[in-house]
């Protein structure tokens, strides 16, 4: 256990919560700030999209023996299911029994809460954090921005606000303090799939549902009540944008259109489409991440991902699980801990964000492309063949603790090969036979 510290942490979302358990169980006294209302006593929905835990988020819940109490609010879902126009196709995920987990955002946050709660931390909701001091880690709070504000003195902060974190804003105006942020000309919506009237699900329950089509896409996870959420992402302007759908009517008409087998099942959709928000999609990066031995950034506000590997919240897990090794190995030396944790950390971060922007494309426009299924086949067999010579890159990603960044190169590696393989004359009809996983072997070897 290390010596005793007075920690603040800012940000009471699902890292913030986390990292409070990891530090109460060090034998600190953590205090966790939140400018907004307590999330356990509010109505949570529109704008959300659900979560998919996989193994990097377990490792970290594990860690600290709250995943089984998670996993009692999660769904697994072993496979993906393609809606396309005209039929619905499944591809399973990873080996025999892997699978990820669908988890409403809202619930796990307030679940998350409570565990930290029960651990010892100290929340204050609706309190606005409008500034730090680096040098002595004061947190600077008011009412307004503008207004008086109240100086509280700790020994160390963590920003764990998110992509647009006040801790950062102070950080970002240091000298060689690097900042990047990119939106994407896309947005998304939330739409909602009720339960039957007796309680089951409309949609098959343990899938992961995506209707690709090109340049926008709809998709659904399970909830422990028998809904779906459902994001509906789409460019804001353009040919099939939100600037378009103004009307209900307009909104129905390209629903019946684009996804038939949608609209039964989404009785609300016009009224959800008007009422829930249209959010933004961004990427930020930024180094370094920490400031001496006083202050650390953890989670989207030191790296920010769009959300189609749905490893975002896995990754923030992923943060704590490296700053708590740092700490296994350092001891109370904080300023090599957190030195070594932002080293460590980020090129694993920016691989998982360009990863996840390469994910878009995959998800909306290659899933429904008989070639990219046909080489998912293909990976598949060979897997299944020779497991300890390829993992794909989906399961390197979500089956595996392995770094972001080792999956990113072997997975450009393995791409390379399949883009050769798909060449081969015939491959249709060949595509399980000895010649291909020859040439797939043949091109290992020259690795």
């Amino acid at each position: 256990m290390q010596t005793h510290q007075k920690i603040a942490i800012v940000g009471s979302g699902l890292v913030g919560s986390l990292l409070a358990i990891y530090l109460k169980k060090e034998g600190h006294t953590v205090h966790v700030y939140d400018r907004s209302p307590d999330i356990r006593e509010i109505n949570f929905s529109g704008r959300s999209i659900n979560l998919a835990m996989s193994n990097r988020g377990w490792k970290a819940l594990d860690g600290v023996s709250v995943g089984d109490a998670v996993r009692e609010i999660a769904i697994p879902m072993d496979k993906r299911a393609i809606h396309l126009v005209d039929k619905l196709n499944f591809q399973n995920y990873g080996q025999e029994g892997e699978c990820i987990y669908s988890i409403s955002r809202g619930i796990l946050n307030r679940k998350m809460i409570d565990l930290a709660e029960a651990a010892g931390a100290e929340f204050y909701f609706n309190h606005k954090i409008w500034d730090i001091t680096l040098a002595d880690a004061t947190l600077h709070i008011g009412e307004t921005e503008r207004g008086e504000w109240q100086e509280l003195k700790y020994d160390m902060v963590f920003g764990a606000d998110g992509a647009f974190s006040r801790i950062r804003h102070r950080m970002q105006r240091q000298s060689m303090f690097n900042y990047s942020q990119e939106f994407l000309n896309m947005g998304y919506k939330e739409l909602h799939i009720p339960a039957n009237a007796d309680g089951t699900h409309k949609l098959d329950k343990n899938s992961f549902h995506i209707w690709p089509r090109g340049d926008y896409m709809l998709i659904a996870l399970p909830n422990l009540d028998g809904s779906f959420t459902c994001t509906l992402f789409m460019p804001f302007e353009g040919e099939n944008s939100f600037a378009l759908l103004q009307e209900k009517e307009m909104v129905v008409a390209f629903f019946e259109k684009n996804f038939p087998d949608s609209i039964e099942v989404i009785p609300e959709l016009a009224d959800d489409f008007f009422k829930n928000p249209t959010s933004t999609l961004v990427t930020m990066k930024c180094f370094p991440w920490t400031f001496r031995d006083k202050i650390a950034l953890i989670g989207d506000a030191c790296h920010a991902i769009v959300p189609f590997y749905g490893q975002g919240m896995n990754a923030g897990f992923e943060d704590i699980t490296i700053l708590y090794e740092m700490i296994g190995k350092y001891g109370n030396d904080w300023k090599t801990i957190f030195a070594e944790y932002q080293k460590s950390r980020k090129p694993d971060a920016d691989a998982i964000a360009e990863l996840s922007y390469r994910n878009f494309m995959e998800m909306s426009t290659k899933t429904a492309d008989p070639k990219f299924q046909l080489q998912k086949k293909i990976e598949k067999h060979f897997a299944d063949k020779h497991p300890e010579k390829w993992i794909p890159l989906y399961s390197r990603v979500t089956f595996s603790t392995r770094p972001y960044s080792e999956a990113l190169a072997i997975g450009d590696y393995q791409e390379n090969i399949m883009l050769e393989v798909l060449k081969m004359n015939n491959i249709e009809n060949i595509w399980d036979s000895l010649e291909v996983e020859n040439l797939i072997l043949e091109k290992l070897k020259i690795q």
